[in-house]
């Protein structure tokens, strides 16, 4: 597993994986979720952080509006199959989770947690946009501020017996969580404030669906 902390983090999330001869990727990957880690999910105490299902109807206007889905790059037929797929594989496993789903408010992230979780349990988080500006031309200050944010927010324990589910999305290659696939996960645990966090494993849609 790998340790995130908040301190320095920016240096460590772009050196650490490069002095080992690892991308920041690869250097997350887990072997296929074992017993062990299906029981300790069963157990609760993780952050799922989950990327929003195949979007490639439309693209980000400009002038993109949160409450006009017509502005933005959206979920396709797959990418709404994605969803459910997923939180079907959620239930199937007996995976605990902490509601309200936290999403991004992008329509493709809302729906994303909508279709695997219902409209109710699902709670807008505007934080997260922070990730998916991080695609675009920021500074290393502001890179840097974003990411130092996400990992006190990735630290936080959730309550006890259930899993946060994040439904946000990919980092850019090689920056924080990495690029993420298509309703891929990664598997997080929190070690409480100030103390950082681990990352279990990444996981693809298809390998989750695998775990029996």
């Amino acid at each position: 597993m790998k340790k995130i902390v908040c301190k320095g983090l920016l240096a460590l999330l772009l050196l650490f994986p490069l002095l080992m001869g690892l991308s920041i990727e690869n250097a997350a990957k887990a072997a296929p979720i074992g017993p062990d880690l299906l029981n300790s999910l069963r157990q609760g105490g993780y952050i799922l952080y989950v990327r929003h299902g195949e979007a490639n109807v439309g693209q980000d206007q400009p002038g993109l509006a949160f409450s006009d889905c017509s502005t933005q790059r959206n979920l396709s037929e797959t990418g709404k199959r994605q969803a459910v797929d997923f939180g079907n594989t959620i239930r199937r496993l007996r995976i605990p989770v902490q509601y309200p789903v936290l999403a991004s408010p992008f329509c493709r992230t809302r729906e994303t947690a909508q279709l695997a979780f219902g409209t109710d349990p699902v709670r807008v988080d505007p934080f997260w946009i922070n990730i998916y500006n991080l695609g675009g031309h920021l500074s290393l200050a502001e890179q840097d501020r974003i990411l130092n944010e996400t990992a006190a927010v990735l630290e936080k324990q959730p309550a006890a017996g259930a899993n946060q589910v994040i439904v946000s999305h990919s980092f850019p290659q090689g920056v924080g969580l990495g690029d993420i696939p298509n309703l891929g996960t990664v598997i997080i645990k929190p070690l409480g404030t100030g103390r950082g966090y681990e990352i279990v494993g990444r996981y693809t849609l298809d390998e989750l669906m695998n775990v029996r």
